[in-house]
């Protein structure tokens, strides 16, 4: 399968300078934006039907006109560069590879939506990734009208930094506890409760960002002849688990799931099948039956289980989905921010039963008791969190019962190397390296004692 359709990572050597960045075209787009007229812009994005690549696919330019039309002010803008969700390293990978064309694309949605302020939201963690912003910045400021109104915000390393309403909370200095009400209507600096105005934000995600400057400059219809018609472009894919090659690759949208396994990732050990593909742990799994599914957002939306971040971690058939469920049950309890009572408890009960059932303790009630569980642990929910432990743990549940059922009868042995996969690095040619300590995180977000 061909791979030379990028757009975002057109080559290998990563994008050191501003000067590079200039060769390759960068800051055109930026000059058009303030050169030209704000709607056309928003009506580029539209036409091209860019769509979030943060996890949703919400349409892009539906987001800006939204923000851009409301009367309100002041308006801010923030990139989510808090990447959390297990099994993707896409945005770290851009940032490392060319930070310009990020910072570029947030210089112009500042512009066109009449933004005060904007931020590049991060975790401190991410060393490499804040050394090549924080010089890109710079040099932007130095030589360029971008940059002179973005700020650079460092978060903490918790999952849910990466919520957008939880973003604008550590922002202004708090913790990531996301808010009710979502940030076009709960701006940043708003007040408990919005204020009279709400100071209208905009939250984009890293890859989202990347791609607009290509756009302004390419146009619309180059970007849609990439991809599908339903998700145009490329996207960043992560393939990690039971593959051959773990990778991190730019690839044009529309590729089966089966491609992307098999011969972009190397497929599973000699010997062994494809048994299930989670993308990440807030969408339900997919497994042998979705494999010829093309990557869209709505494609595998249609096919019951989702895109999400491009992040697959696959399992091959020597893998139990009971632990994979506990597993993916416990980094959800665990990064919960406890102030939803049906999320914190709902998602503890799930888990406890699930470790019960792994350990030989548990019984048939015990399935029954975390299927009804899931019905209502998304009650009265703040963010999507609770949404994705009952999406994933069900979907588990229906597609592997013969696994629990191993389980309770004692036949089933579990694998030592199954981790929850929350990458720290990746080399290419190498693969990732794993947060080894995170299976002493505490519901509290504090450390056990090594």
């Amino acid at each position: 399968m061909p791979h030379d359709k990028k757009i975002l990572i057109p080559d290998a050597a990563p994008v050191t300078s501003l000067e590079e960045y200039r060769r390759r075209g960068g800051g055109e787009a930026f000059e058009k934006t303030l050169n030209g007229d704000a709607d056309e812009i928003i009506a580029a994005i539209r036409q091209a039907n860019l769509r979030g690549r943060g996890g949703g696919g919400f349409p892009t330019a539906f987001k800006w006109q939204g923000v851009r039309d409301n009367p309100a002010t002041p308006k801010f803008v923030c990139c989510n560069a808090a990447e959390g969700e297990p099994g993707t390293f896409k945005d770290r990978y851009l940032l490392r590879h060319n930070p310009y064309q990020v910072l570029e694309g947030l210089a112009i949605v500042t512009q066109v939506i009449g933004a005060q302020q904007a931020y590049f939201c991060t975790k401190r963690i991410f060393t490499p990734e804040v050394e090549r912003v924080t010089g890109a910045l710079e040099e932007l400021r130095a030589s360029t009208q971008m940059g002179h109104n973005i700020e650079i915000v460092l978060g903490p390393d918790e999952y849910l930094f990466g919520e957008e309403k939880a973003l604008l909370e550590v922002v202004e200095g708090g913790l990531p506890l996301p808010r009710v009400f979502p940030p076009y209507i709960h701006g940043l600096f708003a007040g408990a409760y919005g204020g009279p105005s709400g100071n209208p934000t905009l939250v984009n995600n890293v890859e989202t960002l990347a791609h607009v400057p290509h756009i302004i400059n390419r146009g619309p219809q180059w970007f849609r002849s990439f991809g599908t018609d339903d998700t145009p472009g490329t996207m960043v894919f992560t393939v990690s688990g039971d593959v051959q090659r773990h990778t991190v690759e730019e690839l044009p949208l529309g590729l089966t799931l089966r491609q992307l396994i098999a011969e972009v990732a190397g497929g599973p050990p000699p010997g062994r099948q494809v048994k299930a593909v989670f993308p990440g742990v807030a969408n339900a799994v997919a497994t042998e039956v979705h494999l010829d599914t093309p990557l869209g957002f709505d494609s595998m939306r249609k096919a019951g289980s989702a895109l999400g971040s491009a992040g697959f971690i696959v399992y091959d058939d020597s893998a139990c989905m009971a632990q994979a469920a506990y597993n993916f049950s416990r980094f959800l309890h665990v990064e919960s921010c406890n102030q939803c009572a049906p999320c914190k408890l709902g998602s503890r009960l799930i888990t406890e039963r699930l470790e019960r059932v792994l350990l030989g303790g548990g019984s048939v009630a015990d399935i029954g008791e975390i299927a009804r569980i899931t019905t209502w642990v998304t009650n009265s929910q703040r963010c999507y969190l609770p949404t994705s432990e009952a999406v994933v743990v069900s979907s588990i549940l229906e597609a592997f019962p013969d696994d629990f059922e191993a389980h309770i009868e004692g036949r089933c042995r579990l694998r030592h190397d199954f981790i929850v996969p929350k990458m720290t690095n990746y080399v290419e040619g190498e693969g990732f390296t794993f947060d080894q300590r995170y299976v002493l995180k505490q519901p509290d977000w504090t450390y056990l004692s090594e």
